[in-house]
């Protein structure tokens, strides 16, 4: 059975795990030295910063659980702004991750649309995303639900920038 929550301070342990089980999953192979992706995932997904960012009224977590399991999570970002977004009420999915063990399920669709249909109900007209230009599967992901291609940016690690590719949506 497949159930979605919307997080709260509760789930802190469960967000910080998730976080850096499923970054390292499908970033970390991207990263050169290891040193980096461990300070990486030190400074974004402890349980502190984790609070410290479940506390702020602008961002949102979303569990997505497979027979009671935690099998992913996704961040929403209110208010979130970009060069290469117009739209004044766009939000960022700053991250939608599963654990790589649940992602031959395809629930990260559903896990999608909740976010988008949440989205809607805080009032965002379009969602914008980044994905790294070397993970593939993520790419088709997006353009196969309907997000665009409007630009790039820099997403760096330990001082190295990583191109990332723009996508954005209308909700």
């Amino acid at each position: 059975m497949i159930k979605i929550k919307i997080a709260s301070i509760k789930d802190v342990e469960v967000l910080a795990l998730l976080g850096r089980l499923t970054w390292s999953e499908s970033h970390g192979h991207y990263i050169e030295d290891k040193n980096d992706v461990l300070k990486y995932l030190d400074e974004n997904f402890s349980i502190a910063k984790t609070k410290q960012l479940i506390m702020d009224s602008n961002q949102h977590f979303y569990i997505i659980y497979v027979d009671d399991f935690p099998a992913g999570y996704a961040k929403l970002i209110v208010n979130a702004t970009n060069e290469n977004i117009t739209v004044q009420n766009s939000c960022r999915l700053e991250r939608i991750f599963l654990l790589n063990d649940f992602i031959p399920l395809k629930i990260g669709k559903q896990l999608l649309t909740f976010v988008e249909e949440q989205a809607k109900t805080l009032k965002s007209d379009e969602m914008w995303l980044t994905v790294y230009i070397k993970n593939k599967r993520a790419i088709r992901f997006y353009e196969k639900n309907d997000f665009k291609n409007v630009g790039e940016l820099n997403f760096v690690v330990s001082g190295k920038g990583y191109k990332n590719i723009v996508f954005s949506k209308k909700i």
